[in-house]
């Protein structure tokens, strides 16, 4: 992309609002000085941070607006009470009028998801969008998804959702062809439910660009990295991510405890405090956050609603990666020349 990379903000997302979204852009702007903000928020409330960031004032464009979408509020609720006026609509809106190339917020993952569907619409051949993670793993990091978007799949929508994970995954690891998992009970063909096993095969039978099937994989699977890719329905996912998200916590609280339990563990710590550094760095949630919106008309990236402005630079920053690499162009080019040999499979 020749031009600037311009960013959508719902300033008044998350639990904590402007206060971490305007210090999280100011982070991300250090790494990327070419960032333009369009930012969507109250006047009152982000205009002081404004003034107090002034390398990111003079990179935006603010639009003032008073309604904000609460955590709390149903997507249904949301679009009646929000829709056209409230900071999260008109954020995702200026990514349809081509006003910014993708949108980030830190706001009710619900009513994004509803307002990102029906304001910018589902690519062709796509029936449901899908959440999408970067998933910190023992070889690097893979792609998972769906971790939450709809409850259910079948067939076919596994399928697309391979296509649009192999998709981003060229841009995020830049691998030319990612492999691609079936999340399973189990690796042998015969095990699963029906969906999956049939995703299976028409991925074993069809040539798909840019995408080199593995097979089934299992949960432990996910932690070694085994694949690029790792496709599952949203339910599954989410717990999935949340189980991650839990064990990770209750590791550092356990290597916590034990190092301050002895003086000689707290001797042993300060010799290895090192690679402690380490490990808690590569268990932070906060620089692997923001989930991608995959199969709509626009980029939409979600971060995580209580995140810190650390949290936040990184949904940035991965917004900057998926409109600088042109993603929804990669999604379009894989899709259309997959869709052809896979109805044949069917």
């Amino acid at each position: 992309m020749s031009r600037p990379v311009r960013i959508a903000l719902d300033a008044m997302g998350g639990d904590h609002g402007a206060s971490v979204v305007l210090p999280g852009a100011a982070l991300a702007l250090e790494r990327h000085p070419g960032l333009r903000f369009v930012i969507y928020g109250d006047e009152k409330v982000v205009a002081p941070l404004l003034d107090a960031h002034p390398k990111v004032k003079a990179s935006s464009d603010f639009h003032h607006t008073e309604v904000a979408v609460a955590m709390d509020h149903k997507p249904s609720q949301a679009l009646r009470m929000g829709r056209y006026k409230s900071s999260m609509w008109l954020a995702i809106e200026a990514v349809k009028k081509g006003e910014a190339d993708v949108v980030v917020s830190a706001g009710n993952t619900g009513a994004l998801m509803a307002m990102a569907t029906f304001c910018l619409k589902t690519m062709a051949h796509i029936e449901r969008p899908a959440i999408a993670a970067i998933w910190p793993t023992l070889r690097g990091e893979s792609i998972v998804l769906d971790v939450g978007a709809t409850i259910g799949a079948h067939a076919q929508h596994l399928v697309d959702l391979a296509v649009m994970g192999s998709a981003l995954a060229r841009v995020v690891f830049d691998i030319d062809r990612p492999t691609v998992g079936l999340l399973n009970v189990g690796v042998e063909e015969i095990k699963g439910i029906e969906a999956v096993k049939e995703a299976g095969r028409i991925l074993r039978e069809t040539e798909i660009p840019h995408l080199a099937y593995h097979g089934f994989v299992e949960g432990d699977d996910l932690g070694k990295g085994t694949v690029d890719v790792v496709v599952t329905e949203g339910f599954a996912g989410n717990i999935a991510l949340k189980t991650a998200e839990g064990t990770a916590k209750q590791i550092a609280e356990y290597l916590r405890n034990a190092m301050n339990r002895t003086l000689m563990a707290r001797v042993g710590y300060f010799f290895a405090r090192g690679a402690f550094a380490a490990l808690k760095e590569k268990l932070d949630p906060r620089r692997a956050n923001g989930g991608v919106f995959l199969g709509l008309e626009g980029v939409v990236i979600k971060s995580h609603g209580g995140t810190d402005a650390l949290g936040f630079a990184s949904a940035v920053d991965l917004a900057y990666e998926m409109a600088s690499h042109e993603l929804l162009g990669k999604i379009r080019e894989t899709l259309e020349r997959a869709h052809p040999a896979m109805s044949a499979a069917v």
